[in-house]
Order: structure tokens, then sequence, then C-alpha cells
């Protein structure tokens, strides 16, 4: 059977082969249609196989680290590590020397403020002079660790203590003890991560301690791992210690200083299986990252950070931190009952000037930069655009689950306040530590406590 087309008055025959091969182009039109409409839906996904590695086949020979370059990246102070040093590992792009990327979240964090502004940049700011000084002091609050009593160990300037942070286009409200024990009555909130997510634990319960002290119903007596109550308010805190964020191990028990070993596609089981039930959570990481580590995916080494081999590939920090954020959004977005809402505290960089932290390096200002005066660049941008792009990807596949994701982001802010780090005045001069100037806590009181104006507020929305 033959079929004639008319084309310009001359007959073309079309036989069955034509019309099967015309059918087939047909089919594989509207394959590639449906492809490319489900891609953008299950990228995320799609995006963490590729990139899962399956063998240790890849390695490269990086170049040689000698024993006394390796000493150089084990910050301690008292079991807390500081950061060292940012080295780029062979496999990430240098970062861009100007401040980027906030402006893709500035939607998520936009919202009505109560007073009229239908949208606000709580972020956006200016700190400005608060004469009044601050909240508490170190005599009144019991809640403060030595390494962060700065008017105990002699810091004799206060005038760190007397700004507040100014969003451009609102208010935000300082942070009210009793309001605050009212909007949580009945309620849990859980703090993960490191030292300076306790360091924010703390500086709540000094802030509470003006109205109402909580009773210790920890399991344990270890401050990474505390639960406070406050009975006349059925209200608890509760600090779960993971500054890895994933499950983890040392190399050596007895020895802090040898590498840990990051299983970057695994659970740290010690606060995924226990947040199930809090009402709000509040995640964070960072300064641990530039340690001496060894990464693992699917139980294989795939890289190390400040490592010795010369037979594992070297990689960056912002390497480790990716993949570790994209765990940790993986477990809670695989929660079936958690009906919370998740905090996001962004990465807060540290204040290292004149030196590295072990060369000298100390933070000295004693008073904020407005601004215009500083932009954020090198490895602080790049982790912090690296933790935006993951929780991008991870409060999109929350919503779609019915979790709740919300953005603290302290980066800027808390980037123009080189002046309230411990410094020195974190231990007695004829101390023996291993760290001279603490540029990475906070002094309690200090500019931490506005992270807590800004928890307030932003339960204050999600309330609304």
């Amino acid at each position: 059977m033959k079929h004639h087309v008319i084309n310009e008055g001359k007959p073309q025959i079309l036989t069955r082969r034509t019309l099967a091969t015309s059918s087939k182009i047909l089919t594989h039109l509207i394959a590639l249609t449906l492809f490319l409409t489900i891609l953008p839906i299950y990228y995320p996904y799609i995006r963490y196989i590729l990139e899962k590695p399956t063998s240790t086949s890849s390695y490269d020979l990086p170049h040689i680290q000698t024993t006394a370059t390796l000493a150089r990246h084990h910050p301690l102070y008292r079991g807390h590590l500081l950061p060292a040093t940012h080295q780029k590992g062979n496999d990430e792009k240098p970062p861009e020397k100007k401040e980027r990327g906030r402006e893709e979240v500035v939607l998520t964090r936009r919202g009505s403020d109560g007073g009229g502004n239908k949208s606000c940049d709580l972020y956006s700011g200016e700190w400005v002079e608060k004469p009044e000084g601050s909240y508490y002091t170190n005599e009144t609050c019991w809640a403060i660790q030595e390494h962060q009593n700065c008017m105990k160990f002699g810091r004799p300037d206060r005038d760190f203590l007397k700004w507040r942070w100014k969003p451009n286009e609102c208010e935000l409200p300082e942070f009210d003890p009793v309001k605050f024990l009212e909007m949580v009555r009945g309620k849990s909130l859980a703090f993960v991560g490191d030292s300076v997510a306790r360091n924010h634990m703390q500086s709540l319960l000094c802030l509470l301690s003006r109205v109402a002290y909580p009773n210790d119903v920890s399991n344990s007596s270890d401050l990474n791992f505390k639960r406070y109550e406050y009975p006349d308010y059925n209200f608890t805190i509760s600090i779960f210690w993971s500054p890895y964020l994933v499950n983890t191990e040392r190399t050596d028990r007895q020895d802090i200083t040898q590498p840990f070993k990051l299983f970057l596609d695994e659970f740290d089981e010690s606060w995924t299986s226990n947040i199930e039930n809090f009402n709000y959570v509040i995640i964070s990481a960072g300064q641990w990252f530039f340690r001496p580590t060894i990464f693992y995916s699917d139980r294989h080494v795939i890289g190390c950070l400040y490592c010795p081999q010369t037979n594992i590939r070297h990689r960056s920090s912002s390497f480790s931190y990716r993949r570790a954020w994209r765990t940790a959004f993986r477990a809670i977005n695989s929660l079936n009952n958690f009906k919370g809402v998740v905090f996001l505290r962004s990465f807060v960089p540290s204040h290292f000037e004149g030196g590295q932290w072990d060369k000298g390096g100390d933070c000295v200002r004693t008073k904020p930069f407005k601004s215009n005066e500083r932009v954020m660049e090198d490895y602080n941008l790049e982790m912090y655009k690296t933790q935006l792009q993951e929780y991008k990807y991870g409060e999109r596949d929350g919503r779609r689950k019915g979790i709740k994701f919300g953005l603290m982001d302290m980066t800027h802010v808390m980037h123009l306040r080189p002046d309230g780090h411990p410094s020195k005045y974190g231990h007695w001069p004829s101390q023996k530590v291993t760290m001279a100037n603490d540029c990475v806590h906070w002094c309690l009181p200090g500019p931490i406590d506005a992270w807590n104006d800004f928890l307030m507020e932003l339960m204050r929305r999600e309330l609304r």
C-alpha cells in the first residue's frame, strides 16, 4: 500500500518504513518533553546520586604536607576546636572576592513584622548605639562558661556591650524574657551543633535568668548533652553536640588532635533520633570543618583535609561542609512525625587579624564595623554560599513533606562584630592554654545575645 502526498505539484510516495520512522521521532520528542518537565522536580536527588562516589578508584596524588604544616591546622581551645587558615583543595573553584549570595535568600527571610511592614529583611541593617548596655551581667547569670566570661578575666572595656542591631526597614524588638516564656509555654527547643551553638543556648539561659531559673533534668553531666526544664511554663531547652552534623568517629580515641572520620552520607543519630518531638530546632555548624578530617561515602574513603596520606585526594573544607549539610537536611526531611520548625543559624566567621590563630592573630577591636566598611570574602564567603545552596534544596524538599524551615541569617550581622570575642580574656594571663586568643566564641554578655532577639522575632512570626 502506498500513500501519495502532493508537494508543489509533484507526487511523493510515503512507505510504511517512512511512516514508522516519523512515528519514532514523534515518540522521542514526547519523551524528551516529559524528561525536561520532571527534571527540575527531581534534580536534588539526581544530583546527589550523580555525585555519590562508587569506589576509591578516583584518588588523586596531592601535594605532600609535612608534619609541621599539619600542626598549624590543629587549633584547640580547651577541647573546643577553632578554625585554622583555609586551604583550598584541588576540587573547588576559588571563591569570588565580592560578597554575593545573600540576595537569593532575601525572599525567604521576609515576612510581616507585626507593625505594618509586610516585607522586612531583618538582616540588612547596622549596629547602632544602645547606651543602657547589656540585659544581664556575668555576676547575675549562672550559665556562663569560663572561656566566655570576659569580665571575670579582666576585659577593661564595656563599649562592646552597648550596641543593638537595627534593620533598615523596620525595628527588631529587644528580647523580652516574660513574653518569650509565655510564647513557648508547653513547648520544647533544641540546639544542634558545636560549641558556638552551646554559646547561643547559654546566652538564652542568661537572658531568661532575669525572670526564671530552670531545673537541670539532664541524663548526663556532659555539657554537650544537657536538658533544662522551666516547670512553671512546661518548657524545655536541650543541646545536642554534633559539630559535623553527620556520623563521626575518631581515628584515635585518646587524642582529639588526630583526624576525625566523617561519614558524609550517614546520619548522626545522637541528634537525628531525638529531635522528632521538639517544637523548635536550631541547627548550626561551621568551625570544626577546618580541622584535619578523612571523608567517607558508602564506607569508602573519598578524600581528606590536612591529612598526611599521599594516596587520598585532598579536598577543601567546603567539600565536606556541603555534603554534611545535604545529609543533615535529608535526615530532618526523613522524619515522619516531626511537626516543628527548624531554624538554620547560618555560618558565622571568626575575626583573627594580624596573623593566623597560632601566629599571634587576635581580635582587639572595640566597636563594630559599618556595613559598608567590610566585605566578606575568601573561605568565609565560600562556606556561607555553600550552606545557603544546600539550605535552598533542603527547604524545598521539606516544604513538599510539610516540614517548616526558617533561616536565621547571622553571617553578615556577626561579620560586623569583631569586638565581641573573648580574645585573651577567656583565661588568666598566667594560665597555659592551647589557644592564646579566642576569636571564635563570644563573650557573655555580648553581641551573641542579639541572636535571641532574632530568635524571638522569628518564632513570633511563625506563630502568626
